[in-house]
């Protein structure tokens, strides 16, 4: 039996169904409940009362004007036979917000307590006439009662707000700028002991709080509000296309990846999905076809027979469509292709480069951490800047090796690899470190060391809310190579990382973590067991708190794996140094692999050969509908300046070769975009140089 379907048989055999004797009903086994839908679709005849439908970049949403009862009902008409909120829950939304000030806070919607009517008040409403009784309704919101739940926001904050043990609002905080003028969706999740934000299908900010979301949050009597909170303060300016409740389950992954990651969608009203059809006004001249021309405008749209013969245009494809009465066939679309790479910048360094690592700071802007050879000069941080790449902070290493950058929270943190730190007793271990982002002295800082042993690459990763750090230990000494490499757990209480579990490994080089549907991977890149670079790598998969051996692979002294999809498709890519037994002679110039998930037979299976120079790193990147892969080839025997070469996806064909880059000793590839451009860079070992390329697309 294979190890994943023994993952499945054990996570079936595991499935628990979650009761309560309590006399309190939690809502469970929920649809996503559209909220928007819900509110629009009242009276689908005609908008509600203070709700304007408005376009921007050919693309629907609604804007409120008003905070209308109308945009306010019960839960419990959602949340049917439920007295306590889900404990475990997302949040998705979409919107657009042009411009909001300074100290303002504006509310996507709100959940808020029944409040109190005065008998005396009510009598007095009911004499009212109609007009004085819609003034009367929204005068008496700004007396709405106490908030249980919302989302709001301000100008480069976005806030979740609930009631917390004893009755307490607390507040969780995201930093980040929402008020561009740009769509985006948001997905919050928010589960017992954390709560994390994907903005656009990005790499998600997590918050993990000192108490957990409330499991007994009471909703009996309850209302939602859309686009406020009850009161004309904080009503939502911008405009709303997408807001779904999805109890139970962090709906990221319903919905990313996306092609159109700013309007993904899970749930749009069908008022939002399309823009009116655009046709001539010629009722006694009708054209030449004999039928009225019909485009529409928007973002999806299905084809069938009463649709045969009309044209779509989607602005963000900037393609125009014709339905044949069956499928939307081209007219006319906008790709981007990449047409040439151009030189954009020598960077000099201060030594030879191992590995460059590119990533965000909030607040700061794109940053790239290299990992420079000299023990004197220690390696650098670099920060982005419309001329390229500038000297940011310097940082002592003892000949670095690699770098990885990671997140929890809002901390932002980079892990080094040292290999010299024993240079006089080689058995020893070497101290690499981890540095913490400080946001008061804007540099990184010392924040913990682990002993490793020639460390060559650290992973990064999560696996059910933990956070965890992966060392490939390369040797012992000169000669040792199969030793344990380790795995850290990160560790709430004393805040810090600590061993978890050790894996053997043979001269291990890289690890790729990666996940498939539920399943958790870790891959290692053996190089070396002390005789022959013809070793096995190892695919482990996460089962019952730990990895197991999933899948071994022969390998060649190899230094890398890279992890990328293509539709539905999963491959692996493996990077092979050279063949090498004994004392007999190294050959550079061999295959190097690409494996492909064969999802009936659970096992990565070979799917392309491609010849390569002691290649070191591979790098998957995307441009439009378009997928390449980048490959360092470092030294063919002779010389270490060589051509990397850069492949694009050919479908059938797999991956076929359209740009050779002039390299010299090239030790890592990296692929970055900026302000809509995008990039690569690539670091030297062997002189004291990396080099930026623009990518010109058409």
């Amino acid at each position: 039996m294979s190890s994943l379907r023994f993952v499945q048989l054990l996570l079936l055999g595991l499935r628990v169904i979650d009761t309560t004797t309590d006399t309190w009903r939690h809502c469970t086994d929920l649809l996503p409940l559209d909220l928007l839908s819900f509110v629009l679709e009242k009276d689908t005849s005609r908008l509600l009362p203070g709700v304007h439908m408005k376009q921007a970049g050919g693309v629907r949403g609604v804007h409120f004007s008003s905070p209308h009862t109308s945009m306010s009902f019960p839960s419990s008409q959602l949340l049917v036979n439920c007295d306590l909120f889900p404990k475990e829950f997302s949040i998705v939304v979409t919107l657009k917000v042009t411009h909001i000030a300074p100290k303002r806070n504006e509310y996507i919607f709100s959940l808020m307590e029944p409040k109190k009517v005065d008998k005396r008040a009510a009598e007095e409403k009911e004499e009212e006439d109609s007009g004085e009784r819609e003034k009367k309704q929204l005068k008496n919101n700004e007396g709405s009662g106490r908030i249980i739940l919302g989302l709001r926001f301000s100008r480069n904050r976005l806030h979740f707000l609930f009631k917390g043990h004893g009755g307490v609002i607390e507040h969780w905080v995201f930093r980040g700028t929402l008020a561009d003028n740009q769509w985006h969706t948001l997905v919050l999740a928010v589960g017992s002991q954390h709560i994390r934000l994907t903005v656009d299908c990005s790499s998600p900010q997590e918050i993990v709080p000192s108490r957990p979301f409330p499991s007994d949050l009471n909703i009996q009597g309850s209302r939602f509000h859309i686009g406020s909170r009850g009161k004309w303060k904080g009503l939502f300016s911008g405009l709303l296309r997408q807001l779904v409740l999805v109890p139970g389950s962090d709906a990221t992954h319903q919905i990313c990846p996306s092609s159109y990651p700013q309007l993904a969608a899970l749930s749009v009203p069908p008022l939002l999905l399309d823009l009116p059809v655009i046709g001539r006004e010629t009722d006694s001249h009708p054209n030449s076809f004999g039928a009225e021309e019909r485009v529409s405008v928007g973002l999806e749209r299905s084809c069938s027979e009463l649709l045969k013969g009309q044209l779509w245009f989607n602005p963000l494809r900037k393609g125009l469509y014709l339905c044949d009465g069956t499928v939307w066939t081209t007219v006319l679309e906008d790709h981007k292709r990449l047409d040439y790479v151009l030189e954009h910048q020598v960077l000099t360094t201060s030594s030879e480069t191992h590995d460059v690592e590119v990533f965000q700071v909030p607040g700061m802007g794109l940053m790239a951490a290299m990992a420079h050879r000299s023990t004197h000069s220690g390696s650098a941080v670099y920060k982005w800047t419309h001329t390229g790449f500038q000297l940011y902070q310097n940082i002592s290493t003892q000949g670095a090796l690699a770098w990885r950058h990671f997140n929890m929270g809002k901390n932002v943190f980079l892990v080094v690899s040292n290999s010299q730190t024993n240079n006089h007793i080689k058995s020893e271990a070497d101290l690499s470190v981890i540095y913490k982002w400080s946001r008061r002295r804007k540099q990184f800082v010392q924040f913990q060391t682990l002993e490793t042993h020639c460390a060559r690459d650290w992973e990064a990763f999560n696996i059910n809310r933990q956070t965890y750090l992966a060392v490939a230990n390369h040797r012992i000494g000169n000669n040792n190579h199969t030793i344990d490499s380790v795995i850290y757990k990160w560790n709430r209480l004393t805040k810090s990382f600590e061993v978890h579990q050790m894996l053997l490994t043979s001269g291990a080089y890289d690890w790729e973590f990666f996940t498939v549907g539920p399943y958790h991977f870790l891959v290692v890149a053996n190089a070396f067991d002390g005789v022959t670079t013809s070793v096995d790598s190892v695919i482990y998969v996460w089962l019952n708190g730990s990895f197991q051996v999933f899948q071994t692979i022969k390998t060649f002294c190899a230094t890398d794996w890279e992890m990328f999809q293509i539709g539905s498709r999963v491959f692996l890519v493996v990077a092979n140094g050279h063949r090498l037994y004994g004392n007999g002679p190294s050959r550079y110039a061999i295959n190097s692999t690409i494996y492909e998930l064969d999802m009936n037979g659970r096992l990565f299976v070979r799917f392309q050969d491609i010849i390569t120079y002691s290649a070191v790193d591979w790098e998957f990147f995307s441009l439009g509908e378009e997928y390449f892969l980048v490959v360092a080839n470092s030294f063919n025997g002779e010389s270490y300046s060589l051509n990397s070469i850069l492949y694009r996806w050919q479908g059938y064909e797999g991956f076929v070769p359209v740009h050779w880059l002039p390299t010299i000793g090239c030790s890592d590839w990296e692929f970055f975009s900026s302000k809509g451009e995008s990039y690569l860079i690539y670091s030297s070992a062997k002189a004291p140089l990396s080099k930026v390329f623009k990518l010109k697309i058409y």
